[in-house]
């Protein structure tokens, strides 16, 4: 029996699909604001420093963000797909026989058995 649950039932694995999709759309509202920020200033010609070099700081920690929520979602995807390929723990080994259940089963029924001599190798 499988004990791992199915992917779709997997909370780690939901975890990582929700943190990503939310580290991406936070990455996107942080750089199109900051963006359109230092946009609207500029070409106004009202830009002061904290807008300009400030928001270049804010705008590469949301390029940041988007690059790390990308990231888990290729790696959820890629998860998703070793998983597809995994086999089931029932098909990787047969069931376990101890050597102790071999021994009683091959061993002869000594009521059944006339004694013989035994012969070994130095005898011949």
């Amino acid at each position: 029996m499988n004990t791992r649950p199915r992917l779709t039932r997997s909370i780690p694995f939901w975890v990582l699909v929700a943190g990503s999709l939310a580290s991406s759309a936070a990455g996107a509202v942080v750089l199109i604001d900051k963006l359109g920020t230092m946009e609207t200033a500029l070409t106004a010609g009202t830009a002061t420093g904290v807008e300009v070099y400030v928001g270049q700081v804010w705008a590469i920690l949301g390029a940041i963000l988007i690059g790390v929520g990308v990231t888990g979602l290729l790696l959820a995807f890629a998860l998703g797909a070793l998983r597809a390929f995994a086999m089931p723990r029932e098909q990787l080994a047969p069931a376990t026989e101890t050597f102790a259940d071999e021994i009683e089963t091959d061993a002869p029924d000594e009521s059944a058995t006339t004694e013989q001599p035994v012969l070994d190798g130095a005898a011949r």
